[in-house]
């Protein structure tokens, strides 16, 4: 008979393991559930809307990813296609982005909490990177170019930039989730509202108070449209 100590060993072991095949986006149990917006149920994700009243337009949009878009003062423009874009996409776990990189101009460092993003450069060079976790923070970098493909795992820290002084660059991206999320860490620590605590973030810097406080008074700007 199992002692006590090995049926908890193995109660975390199954717990863990359990954790894992629910920590993405959950698997279909029928061909589709087209995202009910208006529904008042609340659940992980859209409820389902009635299949009679699907149609093709809800699997659609006419979204002109081949059209170059207007960059922020950072130089970037993500243009993602998510479930709210495209109702279909509930819980399919996919959504895709355009992202357009003005002449030096970057996809700040920011993570997606629920995807891992694989990127292909349409246009131009792209240097980019993620960083590892706690402890160790081992950045893996790369300089893209046209046609080339870099991986970013869910939830690390990551970035693109255009090292390009004179044109512009072109990627898309693909996400493992129906709603990615971003979360650009410049925005997050010194844009928050309300904002945190300046003696917080001047400790955890290493830098003065009048430093944290000219940051937070800097407008920043999201990229994401």
């Amino acid at each position: 008979m199992a002692s006590p100590s090995s049926l908890c060993l193995l109660a975390a072991l199954l717990a863990l393991v359990s954790w894992q095949t629910i920590a993405s986006d959950p698997s279909p149990l029928q061909d589709f559930c087209v995202a009910d917006e208006h529904s008042p149920v609340l659940v992980n994700g859209f409820a389902c809307l009635d299949p009679k009243h699907v149609n093709a337009d809800h699997f659609f949009k006419a979204a002109m990813l081949d059209t170059p878009r207007k960059t922020n003062k950072v130089g970037s423009n993500v243009t993602l296609i998510n479930v709210m874009q495209i109702p279909g996409l509930n819980t399919l776990g996919i959504s895709i982005a355009r992202i357009d990189y003005a002449p030096l101009g970057q996809n700040p460092p920011h993570t997606h909490p629920r995807a891992t993003e694989i990127l292909t450069v349409l246009e131009g060079t792209l240097y980019v990177g993620f960083v590892t976790s706690n402890p160790n923070n081992t950045l893996f970098s790369k300089v893209l170019k046209k046609g080339d493909v870099f991986v970013f795992p869910v939830g690390l820290i990551h970035f693109q930039f255009n090292p390009n002084p004179h044109q512009p660059a072109v990627a898309i991206a693909a996400l493992s989730s129906q709603n990615p999320g971003a979360i650009t860490i410049a925005n997050a620590v010194f844009g928050s509202k309300p904002p945190i605590s300046d003696e917080v973030l001047a400790k955890a810097f290493q830098v003065e108070k009048g430093t944290i406080d000219w940051l937070q008074a800097q407008f920043w700007e999201n990229n994401h449209y």
